[in-house]
């Protein structure tokens, strides 16, 4: 399968203020395919923000090389190439959004970019109606939820056409309502039009709805499979300060207590009928 993004043997150090180096990221290998969806998981300090920013070359790697699209990101000559691969979207909205009416935030960097403003309408149009946010095309980013605001952040790179989005902790800022609106954006993003989708995050339910989960410890990474694979390991996760979905928890739970129920179960409604099931097995009527 067609790689999108290839890091080989990354390893990237920080300078602090005493000029001492600290190392952040450790002979790292990732291949990320064309078209997949993938969670990154870590704890605070795991290195995976810092990884994320080397998909579209805002850093570089101190060791070792990242490919974007077959593209060398030390390759100076060919930043636009790479940027334009690989689109960013960032924590909080508002500091993404730099327009005082939606539809021209997401003509922004087309404008930058000198693309025909013929070309710039059909794009931004098309782009915000792909994020549902066509019917707010006319109002201002600052009236926006805070799940809309990063809907917006989201078409603006859209627009620029990218075959791949790295998302950076994206729902990190929004209640539920909001997270649950970007995620079924990003997957919307995904399956319709085949961006290739990089989601740092540290909810477990948004990782669970990936294709393919990958967990950082100490700047390496330390598991990764697909979502029943990694989260059924509950205890390993466990040990590296990370959680699991709520349905995973209660059945490792339950399992626990001698409770014969599989064990990779990840999302509440299996969880009700492998529950359902364990009932009926024995004899416990499950209305009672």
């Amino acid at each position: 399968m067609e790689q999108i993004i290839s890091a080989q043997q990354v390893t990237f150090c920080y300078q602090n203020d005493e000029g001492e180096s600290h190392e952040v990221l450790h002979l790292l290998d990732l291949d990320i395919p064309k078209g997949q969806m993938v969670a990154v998981l870590g704890h605070n300090g795991s290195g995976k923000s810092t990884l994320a920013k080397h998909f579209n070359a805002i850093l570089l790697p101190s060791g070792g090389t990242v490919y974007v699209d077959g593209i060398d990101t030390k390759d100076p000559q060919r930043l636009f190439d790479i940027r334009q691969t690989v689109g960013m979207v960032f924590q909080n909205p508002d500091n993404q959004i730099v327009a005082t009416i939606v539809e021209e935030d997401v003509a922004f960097a087309l404008e930058n970019m000198g693309v025909d403003p013929a070309e710039i309408r059909r794009r931004v149009d098309e782009a915000l109606q792909e994020v549902g946010m066509y019917e707010y095309r006319m109002h201002a980013p600052h009236q926006l939820s805070g799940g809309q605001k990063q809907r917006v952040a989201i078409a603006g790179i859209v627009a620029m056409r990218p075959k791949c989005i790295v998302l950076d902790e994206p729902t990190a800022m929004l209640d539920p309502r909001g997270r649950s609106e970007v995620m079924r954006t990003i997957r919307k993003l995904n399956e319709q039009f085949g961006i290739t989708s990089v989601l740092i995050t540290h909810y477990m339910d948004e990782a669970a709805r990936c294709d393919r989960v990958v967990v950082m410890d100490d700047g390496k990474i330390l598991m990764d499979g697909v979502p029943r694979e990694v989260f059924s390991q509950v205890e390993r996760l466990k040990s590296v300060g990370l959680d699991v979905p709520a349905a995973t928890e209660l059945i490792y739970h339950l399992r626990q207590k001698g409770y014969q129920l599989r064990q990779d179960v990840i999302f509440e409604d299996e969880c009700a009928e492998e529950l359902a099931r364990f009932l009926k097995e024995q004899n416990v009527d499950a209305d009672h």
